[in-house]
Parts: structure tokens; sequence; C-alpha cells
């Protein structure tokens, strides 16, 4: 018996099974439409609406990020948040409307604002026009709710305190999701893992090398695979009755050097964390806001991200929430972890295990 099991959750696999697919797909309104298409969610959602027989309206800014199996299969506008008529296109008689599309790292506050408020203002505003009673489905993010100052994590119902521009933004997104005149449902999922994840990715690759730099002191994170996050979007799509702010994420906050002694294990690699000063986690966030603003747009590490990365806990209270939408289980990290390192030594993204066990 899993630990899921044993605390009264299912262990779901890291692909979403025809059934789960058959039993939200009939119930979402048509037309779908998706923002950030191209994105980790947002590609794995419209993946898997795909096998379900849904022709889904992406809204991609470059065609040739976009899979090629989805190329066909669906209707892509070409545009951005910030195009108007791009966002009528895509949303005019829409059933239902899902908001990946976000700035996950910018030099400046003001191009987080742009993008994660402003444009989410933008597409309420498009949708009060050509699709006032669509389901509106925002995923936001935990930085919008703040780090907790317990393990347990934040409940969606406390008041948020983001600590970065990024944060900020995100919650001032949601407060634009909640001006959209039908239904509408905030998700804030926590930092995601899974297939085709860039992000994450970075830690993966440290893992593999066997060091991991962590700032000092005892930290709490909650993590989501890919997978489970979709099956949210669906769940939240499907039940216009399922409102307000609701967390994702694993019910059990994990801690991090547990997390990094699991992550290795699931690659059959050795690693262990070394503590790193704040002060050099700092730096590090300068050197990257001067590199962002060079024009260098995968940096890793900026004083924004320098803020989030030394907060103690980035753990959210689940459990009510994912019985909110119905989810009776979720990917444990020992099987999401093991499925996402063969599918980056698949690819060539991460090197191939030479030492067993940890």
């Amino acid at each position: 018996m899993t630990e899921g099991e044993r605390s009264g959750w299912q262990s779901l696999p890291p692909e979403i099974g025809r059934d789960e697919i058959a039993a939200w797909a009939p119930r979402i309104a048509r037309p779908v439409a998706i923002t950030g298409a191209t994105g980790l969610v947002g590609s794995h959602l419209a993946s898997v609406l795909m096998s379900a027989g849904v022709r889904a309206r992406l809204l991609v800014r470059d065609p040739a990020r976009l899979l090629p199996s989805l190329r066909e299969s669906s209707d892509v506008v070409i545009g951005d948040l910030e195009d108007a008529s791009c966002l009528g296109r895509l949303v005019d008689g829409c059933g239902a409307v899902v908001h990946l599309a976000g700035r996950l790292r910018a030099g400046r506050a003001g191009d987080f604002d742009r993008t994660n408020r402003l444009g989410t203002e933008a597409l309420v505003a498009a949708l009060r026009e050509r699709a006032p009673q669509a389901r509106l489905v925002h995923v936001s993010s935990l930085a919008a709710a703040g780090p907790s100052t317990e393990p347990a994590g934040k409940r969606p119902e406390d008041p948020p305190a983001p600590i970065s521009a990024y944060g900020r933004s995100k919650l001032a997104g949601e407060n634009a999701a909640r001006a959209h005149s039908g239904s509408w449902v905030i998700l804030r999922p926590p930092a995601i893992y899974g297939p085709r994840d860039i992000d994450v990715l970075q830690f993966f690759r440290l893992v593999a090398k066997g060091l991991v730099p962590l700032p000092a002191g005892e930290r709490w994170v909650s993590i989501a695979h890919v997978a489970d996050v979709v099956r949210a979007i669906l769940a939240a799509a499907a039940d216009e009755s399922i409102a307000g702010v609701l967390h994702l994420g694993e019910p059990e906050p994990c801690e991090m050097r547990r997390l990094i002694s699991a992550l290795a294990a699931a690659g059959g690699v050795r690693a262990r964390a070394i503590s790193v000063p704040p002060v050099l986690v700092f730096a590090a966030g300068r050197v990257g806001d001067v590199l962002q603003r060079l024009g260098f747009r995968s940096v890793a590490v900026t004083s924004d991200k320098a803020r989030e990365l030394l907060a103690r806990h980035w753990s959210a209270r689940t459990a009510e929430s994912l019985r909110s939408l119905g989810l009776g289980g979720f990917v444990p990290f020992a099987d999401g972890a093991r499925a996402t390192w063969a599918w980056y030594r698949q690819h060539r993204w991460l090197p191939h295990a030479k030492i067993r066990g940890v």
C-alpha cells in the first residue's frame, strides 16, 4: 500500500486515462479556447482534449513552438494577450476558456504586470464582448498567495501576501479574472514538474550532477505533476458549480532535502544538498537581472526569483480543493519523478544514470 493510499488518496498514473477524459470531456462547453498552448500545462491540456476529439482554439505567438500533433487538430489563433483583435477571434462564442498564458521571468516589475494583469484584463474584456457566459478557468500560481509561515501551508482563503513582482502580478491577474460576467474559477498550482518542463528541469540537472545548492534552513514545498494540474483544469471546466480559489498539488507538503533524496532515488543517482548563504542567492539574482535586460530570457535566477527562493515554505493546503474538484488522488512523486527522468533521458535532455541507489 502506498503512502497516498494509506492517507485515503488514490495513486494516479502520470498519464491521464481514457476513462478519466471520457468523464470530463462531454461536460465541457464548446468551443474551448486555451491561452498559453505552447507552455508545459497548455500543451498537455490541448493534447488531452485532442485525444478526446475536442478541437480547441489555441492562442500562440509562434506556431512553430506548437506540438506538431496539435497543428492540424486545433484552430490556431496567432497573437498574444496584447492584441485585442486576436483575443476577440479566440473567444468568440466560446463555451469555455482556459487562461494559462503568463510571464514567468522578467527583469522589470512592469513586464510581469503587462502580461499577467493587463493581459488578463484584456482577455476578460474580450469575453465581455464576444462570450459573456463562457466558463473561465484562470490558472494562477501559488506565488499569488505567497509563502507560508508554517510547513503545512496556506489555505485558499488565507489573505494573500505575495513577496515578488511575479506573485503580485499573478494576484492582480486573479482580481481581473473575478470581473468576468460568466462563471469562473481560479486555480493556484505550486511548482509543476513533468515531461517537457524546462523550469524544474534545472533542478533535475543539479540532482543528476550530484550537488544541489539550497538556501540554509528547513524548507517545505508543495509540488504537482503536470497530469494532476491538467486533471484539475478539466474537472473545473466541466463543472460550473466549482467556484472561487482552489489550491493544487499533493495533499502533503515535502521537506526539500527529503524531496532531493526522493528525486535522486527515482533517477537512480546519488545527490546531496549543500547550504548556500542568502547573500550569494541575492548576488546571483542581481546578475540575472542584468542578463534579462540584455535579452537573455531563459535566465533561471533574477532578484525577483531570489526572493522566492529564500522564502521558507512554498507549501499549500490542497486536500479540500482537490475534493471540491472531485479528485480522489494524485500522482505520487516517486512515480511522477521516474516517468519524468525517463522522458528527459529519452529525449536526451538528461544523461542516463551511471550510479544506482542513493
